[in-house]
């Protein structure tokens, strides 16, 4: 069952998928009407999930999940997975390596993989304050908190002098 991302509650599980590239305008509303169909059809044994998604700079899928509803299966996180691995097929797209870092270059996302990231924080191109995008969040609350934030603030402080 779809509804608008802002009605979840704060304790509401998140997924967030980046893609390497950005998404066209065109590629965005087609993904987008594909998650609405895929959300309508979302279910846990049987039982309708109470979820929603958000695209983000053009680059970022947020899935989010209501638990208080239904809570995610085995079966239906495979579900969400084996979606996201078929819009990687039909878009061309990665969205599914936790291995690559975004970040922000002023308005622009720039996405590296985590070995050119940790290079950049040696040569100090990125600094304590350069804005990443924190995929490792759990529920909605840390999503609106604590994804965009200093990279001092992120895991991704490990790598900076």
């Amino acid at each position: 069952m779809f509804v608008p991302f802002e009605n979840l509650p704060d304790s509401s599980r998140v997924w967030i998928y980046q893609a390497n590239r950005s998404f066209t305008d065109q590629e965005q509303e087609e993904i987008q009407e594909k998650l609405q169909e895929f959300i309508e059809s979302w279910t846990a044994h049987g039982a309708d999930l109470k979820a929603s998604y958000e695209i983000r700079y053009k680059r970022f899928i947020i899935l989010g999940l209501d638990q208080e509803m239904n809570a995610a299966t085995g079966c239906s996180i495979d579900a969400s997975v084996k979606f996201i691995q078929q819009l990687e097929k039909d878009y061309g797209v990665d969205l599914l390596d936790k291995m690559n870092v975004s970040y922000k270059q002023g308005d622009f996302v720039a996405y590296k993989t985590l070995t050119d990231f940790r290079k950049m924080a040696k040569d100090r191109a990125v600094s304590p304050k350069t804005i990443v995008f924190n995929n490792l969040v759990n529920n909605k609350a840390e999503y609106l908190s604590d994804w965009e934030v200093p990279a001092s603030e992120s895991w991704h402080k490990r790598f900076l002098n």
